[in-house]
């Protein structure tokens, strides 16, 4: 089965006959580079490469990582998301590229889309608060008011209104993490660079999502760059932001309760460099696991009658949403159940 391979040493990568080889080269405080022995990865494995390091590569490379459909994504050194090497799109559709930008330019269509957005968002938000206010933790004000507020989502008549209400929730749950979370602090949300630890995972997990949405929009004939609950912009993927939102409080937050609150990581896993705080290279990797861990995880799907990954469901959700632009089904996000 192939699977994520994540890249944190710097690094030289090339293509060796029909497989990947790759040379972490370490630098002293000279600025010394001294090559560390190599490692073969075979490419049948990979579906993707995260590099949180300093990448060498060529054309050579990028060429058969494209013959293989197999994407990068880069992350700089504060861990936010810089770009990707994207293979070409394999499932071209100008029919749906001509659909997906008539609802964008459909005023009525985009609000709605982006109402439905922040209504699935919403609700999985409100669940995971219900998750943990079963478990004793008094959140019973928190949800009492997103709920008020996710009510008036269909009065929005704007996607700057959905935005603002979006806002609202958001300010709310985020309020909560501080009863969620038995040892870590939150605050408020300070993003580049965090502030502490909480921040700094939530910043990190979210890159991630918004990588792994990337991913399934690509194996789809949607076309990542016009969005409807983001503003489409230059140079970035917006609609991978509508739709990891309803991923992220499934997905992301969940990890970041369960990794904190069972003590996986602690303090040591974390730097403190300038005002702001990011985990080191140990805690990447126990986060990336647990993400990884998370994302293979799998439940029984009520619609399908069968047991899917979170991974998958992400690509699903991407479905649903092709298929109302095309006129076939109504989109209703994923709600979480549990």
């Amino acid at each position: 089965m192939k699977r994520s391979f994540y890249l944190f040493n710097p690094g030289l990568m090339e293509r060796k006959d029909n497989t990947l080889k790759f040379t972490p080269i370490s630098i002293d405080e000279q600025g010394n580079e001294t090559k560390q022995p190599s490692r073969f990865i075979p490419i049948e494995d990979v579906a993707v490469l995260y590099a949180f390091g300093s990448l060498k590569a060529n054309s050579s490379l990028y060429n058969f990582l494209g013959q293989r459909d197999v994407p990068v994504h880069f992350f700089d050194y504060y861990e936010n998301y810089t770009g990707s090497f994207m293979p070409r799109a394999g499932l071209l559709s100008g029919k749906a590229l001509l659909a997906q930008a008539k609802t964008y330019q459909s005023s009525k269509k985009r609000v709605e889309l982006a109402r439905k957005f922040i209504q699935g968002a919403a609700w999985n938000m409100v669940m995971n608060l219900n998750y943990y206010n079963r478990r004793g933790k008094e959140l019973e004000g928190q949800i009492a008011e997103m709920k008020e507020f996710a009510q008036t989502l269909p009065e929005a008549k704007t996607v700057e209104e959905v935005m603002g209400t979006e806002g609202n929730i958001r300010r709310i749950y985020y309020s909560a993490f501080d009863i969620v979370l038995d040892d870590f602090k939150f605050g408020s949300r300070t993003k580049q660079p965090p502030e502490n630890e909480v921040n700094a995972l939530v910043s990190f997990g979210n890159m991630m999502c918004y990588t792994e949405t990337l991913r399934a929009i690509h194996q789809t004939q949607l076309n990542p760059t016009i969005s409807f609950l983001h503003k489409p912009g230059e140079r970035r993927y917006s609609l991978c932001l509508d739709i990891s939102e309803i991923f992220k409080p499934i997905i992301v937050d969940r990890v970041i309760f369960k990794v904190l609150n069972k003590h996986v990581l602690q303090k040591s896993h974390f730097d403190w460099k300038l005002n702001s705080c990011l985990l080191n290279d140990k805690g990447k990797k126990i986060f990336v696991a647990a993400m990884e861990e998370r994302y293979n995880e799998t439940f029984r799907h009520r619609s399908l009658g069968r047991n899917v990954s979170y991974r998958h469901l992400i690509k699903l959700e991407c479905y649903k949403l092709l298929k109302d632009i095309l006129g076939i089904e109504e989109y209703k996000p994923f709600k979480m159940y549990w």
